[in-house]
């Protein structure tokens, strides 16, 4: 079997899991994160009405001319991400790794939106 079906149905079942604890709601909403080989993505979404309240990518104006590896470039989301968030009232969420190791570019990712204000 290819190795990178292989990885990609171990993530998937880590992800199945993980999405069976972790739920969205109102009071606190759910971080998801995407990584992709070159770029990471981030939407805060509320589970209970099926909406997407705010996101954020490597991709945007101010993220993609930031000089840096993509460590950086994740950190710089997160902090991107936790402005919107608490600019629309959004102080608690839930973290959902996506099936992703909480390390690299997930923790940096993670701990940028710590830094902009947001608990989890």
């Amino acid at each position: 079997m290819d190795k990178n079906i292989l990885k990609k149905e171990k993530r998937d079942k880590r992800h199945t899991r993980i999405r069976g604890k972790v739920d969205g709601t109102t009071e606190r909403p759910r971080l998801v994160v995407y990584r992709s080989l070159n770029h990471i993505y981030a939407q805060i979404i509320d589970d209970s009405r099926g909406i997407t309240l705010c996101h954020a990518s490597s991709l945007e104006k101010g993220i993609a001319s930031f000089k840096g590896d993509k460590k950086a470039k994740a950190q710089k989301v997160g902090e991107e991400l936790g402005k919107k968030a608490v600019e629309k009232g959004i102080k608690k969420i839930v973290f959902d790794r996506n099936g992703y190791r909480f390390h690299g570019r997930v923790k940096h990712m993670a701990d940028g939106a710590r830094k902009a204000g947001l608990e989890f």
